[in-house]
């Protein structure tokens, strides 16, 4: 991932330790307070919501623990590669689409940045303008033509 996705994960760990967890450790001491806990279906519902922000919290240590942060400068620029905006022709609908391919952390489907490790991703690495690809993915088999590749500082 990038230095930015680092940096994203970071920042929603420290917001879900900070702010989240303190929330929810609240709503269950004062559950607790209300004395018998067999039939305490706000001390049941807080142990749950702790439990889901524990996994959530780990998911993210693991991520940032196991994370290698590269620079998408040092990648060839007349190829498809980590960091580049790939500008496509897709050939089963004659329209265009533009994808950027971002690590963990900095996806955002609606704005067309998708996981390096995507099917779609994967499809695209390693090409060049002017190439034909069929990428096949869950719900079918995608045809592009890559029109350009550009990398932004």
């Amino acid at each position: 991932m990038t230095r930015a996705g680092y940096d994203n994960i970071k920042a929603e760990l420290d917001r879900l330790h900070t702010v989240e967890l303190p929330i929810i450790l609240e709503r269950l001491g004062n559950a607790r307070a209300e004395g018998d806990l067999t039939e305490n279906a706000e001390y049941t519902g807080a142990q749950e919501s702790r439990a889901m922000m524990e996994a959530r919290i780990n998911v993210l240590r693991d991520k940032l623990a196991r994370a290698t942060l590269l620079d998408p400068a040092q990648f060839p620029r007349d190829k498809v590669s980590f960091g580049a905006t790939v500008r496509v022709k897709d050939l089963g609908f004659d329209d265009e689409e533009e994808f950027t391919l971002v690590g963990a952390g900095e996806e955002d489907y609606d704005k067309g940045k998708i996981l390096v490790t995507s099917p779609l991703a994967q499809g695209l690495v390693d090409k060049k303008v002017g190439d034909r690809v069929e990428i096949e993915v869950p719900q079918g088999v995608l045809k592009f033509e890559i029109l350009d590749i550009r990398y932004d500082a």
